[in-house]
């Protein structure tokens, strides 16, 4: 299994459980394992009974387990202040104000939340090291597709800035002092070299979720969250990331042989239902079933936490290097 596992999905659909348990069942198999949330939501904590922050810390109770949890309004804001900073440093006092506008208008944007965030992702990935997995608990599909498109989209229009900021700096040297040898070189631009991080932030976070990286899509077994998975599965896999898997959640418990009753067809008519769902699933979508875990009596934590975790069928065993 690669360092990197993401666990997506539609609304509710149940992803803080599985990645939670994943992350315990790594854990328990003696990996040091973290994992992140990045939903908004933040159930994590309702699973360990725990509070978390932005930062790495131990689960109780889990000896090899930590959890964060990332907020992408929190992030947003300090995006916008680091690069407030950034730019105040290499622009004239008299246009200050004026970037300090387009900056906090840009943020308001769609697509500000994603691009904060990213920034963080890539952060967590790089910082890694002592773990040997990741676990993502991301928010619904629609806002990580955006997240996860970014580095295809991004390494294009960081190329293009930096070659025009290049084509500036070359106009202002001549216009200054002629056609001559310039006096500042091209190499000690601030902005070319905040310019070329930026590339390589990006550089790096296409090929770890490219190559380092594998994706599980969480789905209840109806209709509308089959509907939604197929269409992840396409979009996942036109960006080259590797769906290894599906997690059906919520499975409706068959009663006995011996109940009857109103309440007993009920369940026996919905189990003939999920079961025909799932079929849909195995014929239509390639990536396997990995879990088909039913509904608990009660909120999946503690004990129910670890049975969910048994019922994983996802590898826990690092990939060679």
């Amino acid at each position: 299994m690669q360092k990197f596992v993401f666990f997506g999905g539609k609304g509710g659909v149940g992803k803080t459980t599985m990645s939670s348990a994943y992350a315990v069942k790594c854990s328990r198999a003696g990996l040091r394992t973290l994992l992140v949330s990045t939903d908004p939501a933040h159930s994590t904590r309702d699973v360990f009974d725990q509070e978390f922050t932005d930062q790495p810390s131990p689960v109780e109770g889990e000896p090899n387990l930590d959890a964060m949890e990332i907020d992408p309004e929190t992030e947003v804001r300090e995006h916008l202040m680091e690069t407030k900073r950034a730019l105040s440093d290499q622009v004239s006092p008299a246009m200050v104000n004026e970037i300090d506008r387009q900056i906090e208008m840009s943020h308001q944007t769609p697509g500000a939340h994603e691009s904060a965030l990213f920034d963080r992702f890539i952060e967590v990935m790089r910082d890694s090291e002592e773990y040997d997995r990741v676990v993502f608990d991301t928010s619904p599909t629609g806002g990580t597709l955006r997240l996860l498109s970014l580095p295809e989209y991004l390494d294009g229009w960081i190329q293009r800035l930096i070659y025009k900021r290049k084509q500036s700096v070359k106009l202002f040297e001549r216009a200054a002092i002629g056609n001559n040898e310039p006096r500042r070189m091209m190499d000690g631009d601030p902005i070319i070299a905040r310019l070329e991080a930026r590339r390589d932030n990006f550089s790096f976070a296409a090929e770890t979720l490219k190559n380092d990286a594998a994706f599980f899509l969480v789905v209840n077994p109806d209709q509308l969250s089959i509907w939604e998975t197929k269409r992840a599965v396409e979009e996942l896999d036109s960006y080259d990331l590797n769906v290894r898997g599906l997690a059906v959640n919520r499975l409706t418990p068959e009663p006995d042989p011996d109940e009857e009753g109103r309440g007993a067809r009920f369940l026996r008519d919905r189990v003939t239902t999920e079961q025909e769902r799932l079929e849909e699933l195995r014929e239509d979508l390639e990536p396997p079933l990995v879990a088909a875990i039913e509904t608990r009596v009660a909120e999946v934590k503690g004990d129910f936490l670890g049975e969910v975790a048994d019922e994983l069928d996802i590898d826990v065993t690092p990939d060679d290097d």
